[in-house]
């Protein structure tokens, strides 16, 4: 049975933008290769940290939204230990309260950025 969960995490701001994106490619085709589906992907980009970690003040941030088997959540997190990007993660299993917020927050989103473009044409 798959769950619904939800990673955030901070990658350190060394990193170019192309080597970001590549991060996070990385900790979404882990999540595919285990049977998991990417639901959305978000990037936060570069922002201050509320408290220095490894002496670093702002970080990139991003979010998966994925359905995997309970199983592989260990081996995402054992990927994300081991990445030296990765500064500080959090994976949370939503309950279906949770899962149909950010199903909402998704669709908005996707209807402003439609609703944006059709403004631009």
């Amino acid at each position: 049975m798959l769950n619904h969960y939800e990673a955030a995490f901070v990658l350190t701001p060394v990193l170019s933008e192309p080597q970001m994106k590549e991060a996070v490619d990385k900790f979404e085709k882990l999540l595919k290769d285990n049977g998991g589906a990417v639901l959305n992907r978000e990037e936060w980009g570069l922002k201050k940290l509320a408290y220095p970690i490894q002496g670093k003040t702002t970080g990139f941030y991003a979010l998966l939204q994925f359905d995997v088997e309970p199983a592989v959540i260990a081996t995402l997190e054992t990927a994300f230990r081991r990445d030296e990007r990765v500064l500080r993660f959090l994976t949370t299993r939503l309950d279906k309260y949770a899962f149909e917020y950010a199903e909402k927050r998704r669709h908005a989103k996707t209807a402003s950025v439609e609703s944006a473009k059709s403004e631009e044409a």
